[in-house]
């Protein structure tokens, strides 16, 4: 279906790549950094369905959305993508005028289902719930799922892209932890939480996801020893992920 286009809408780098690897082999594809750029995209350019991310800089899912449906500028369904998770979220977006919604970490089968789908309403989705083990370090059925869709190759590169961008992270951490910055920590670790739950990286995310609801209500205790168990989760990721066969 390389005859079909889809504009991937999302300021983060990662999160670009992954859905990259995931569609490109069905599907073109264009991408967009927010939604003003998105909306350039669209004037210029034909596509047949859009992943609109909702927390963007310059222009957010929602305005654009808006935007797009004012000026009549397409009418082909635009998928909302977003951390916020549940149901309510999921029917405010919808009620926005999305035509469908996946939240984050974002499962390579549902995505390309949910295209699929939108792009031929006669094709019925089929539902797969996948059990994630607590402790372990790394979801194999993430890895396999990205590998079935690219190379091993391709997508080993995607996970050395997120570790570097993991640890640039926890240095900006510790940075703003020494000046006591810790306004802008929250930032890093929704970057943090969002990218390894992408990846399947289990407990990283599930630590990030704990701090960045504690950062939420401007608790800083023991903030140091905070980071340290991030550290050394990302460290153990790190070993975990060389340890794999599978690549």
């Amino acid at each position: 279906m390389k005859n079909k286009k889809v504009l991937i809408v999302d300021d983060n780098a990662l999160n670009r790549k992954v859905f990259e690897n995931i569609i490109g082999l069905n599907y073109s594809y264009d991408i967009a950094t927010n939604g003003r750029e998105a909306i350039c995209k669209i004037k210029d350019g034909k596509f047949d369905i859009i992943l609109m991310d909702i927390q963007m800089p310059v222009l957010d899912g929602i305005s654009a959305l808006r935007l797009i449906k004012e000026d009549n500028l397409t009418n082909v369904p635009i998928i909302a993508i977003s951390a916020f998770s549940n149901q309510d979220d999921k029917e405010y977006f919808l009620s926005t005028g999305f035509d469908d919604f996946m939240a984050k970490p974002v499962k390579p089968k549902d995505l390309l289902e949910s295209i699929h789908y939108h792009l031929d309403k006669n094709w019925s989705k089929e539902k797969n719930n996948i059990n994630k083990s607590p402790y372990i370090d790394i979801d194999e059925s993430v890895v396999k799922k990205l590998i079935k869709y690219n190379t091993p190759e391709n997508i080993k590169l995607v996970y050395l892209d997120f570790l570097e961008e993991a640890y640039r992270l926890l240095e900006e951490i510790k940075h703003l932890i020494e000046i006591k910055e810790y306004d802008e920590i929250g930032e890093k670790l929704h970057i943090l939480k969002g990218n390894s739950g992408t990846l399947g990286a289990l407990k990283l995310y599930e630590e990030s996801s704990r701090l960045e609801k504690k950062f939420k209500t401007l608790d800083y205790k023991n903030i140091l020893e905070d980071y340290f168990v991030l550290e050394t989760l990302l460290n153990n990721f790190r070993i975990n992920l060389e340890e794999q066969q599978m690549f």
